[in-house]
């Protein structure tokens, strides 16, 4: 798979996890967090933290966002789910979702089969 393939993804990441250690060293959180436990308080520089990356990195198995909706070139779907250029083509699922939900992606694809469902109905009314 090509997980962190590009130096963006990689810059992102670790962008994320510095974020995340300064959220976690705030005062609000002191005594709720105890010592990292990865990629762990000696794993310092860009350097390190792209090591620990490379071995530790991946997907939660529930990937989103590969069929970007809108109307630019880069967009897959348009806001009823169809696909630009391929007529009585609609994608509903997990990829139309911008970014990730924080929990399962169950849930939500099940929300986006029904509406699609009605877009079809609607549609065909």
């Amino acid at each position: 798979a090509n997980y962190l393939g590009t130096d963006f993804d990689k810059q992102t990441t670790i962008a994320g996890v510095k974020l995340m250690r300064e959220v976690m060293a705030q005062k609000a959180f002191a005594d709720l967090v105890g010592k990292e436990l990865a990629p762990g308080p000696d794993v310092q520089s860009d350097a390190e933290l792209r090591t620990w990356l490379k071995k530790a990195g991946g997907t939660t198995l529930h990937p989103v966002g590969t069929c970007r909706m809108g109307t630019d070139r880069m967009a897959v779907v348009d806001a009823e789910l169809r696909v630009h250029g391929i007529e009585g083509l609609r994608v509903a699922d997990a990829s139309i979702m911008p970014i990730i939900s924080s929990g399962n992606t169950n849930a939500p694809s099940i929300m986006i089969g029904e509406k699609a469902a009605d877009m079809v109905l609607r549609a065909n009314a």
